[in-house]
């Protein structure tokens, strides 16, 4: 998969080149060429995954340089319950019918951005 600026340099990036880059060279954000389809069997087949295989899934379908086997295995050493203190990784409370939390603070910082960043 390609990645390009979202402030007009047309220069296709694939992954590795832009994860620690930050921003593009022009300021911009790096967005996809074009996102993936997800059809409804495929999410009916995700919907009862561990978040580690979930997480693999997802960014396998963005990530097309580093090989599908090292994906895997840094999704299943980063998404653990000894590092994020629950089995489920992100445990669902549900609040009342049709109202859930969501955690996403229970990574080492306890802070969102653990789930993106512990990849790293």
């Amino acid at each position: 998969m390609k990645y390009i600026s979202t402030r007009g340099d047309r220069t296709e990036r694939g992954f590795s080149e832009i994860l620690l880059e930050g921003l593009a060279p022009d300021g911009g954000l790096y967005l996809p060429l074009s996102y993936p389809k997800i059809d409804d069997a495929t999410l009916t087949k995700w919907r009862h995954l561990p978040y580690a295989e979930l997480a693999f899934e997802i960014l396998s379908l963005y990530i097309d340089d580093i090989p599908a086997a090292d994906l895997k295995a840094l999704t299943a050493k980063t998404y653990t319950k000894a590092v994020y203190g629950f089995e489920e990784i992100t445990p669902l409370k549900h609040i009342e019918p049709g109202l859930c939390l969501q955690a996403l603070s229970n990574g080492p910082t306890l802070a969102f951005k653990d789930m993106a960043m512990q990849l790293l």
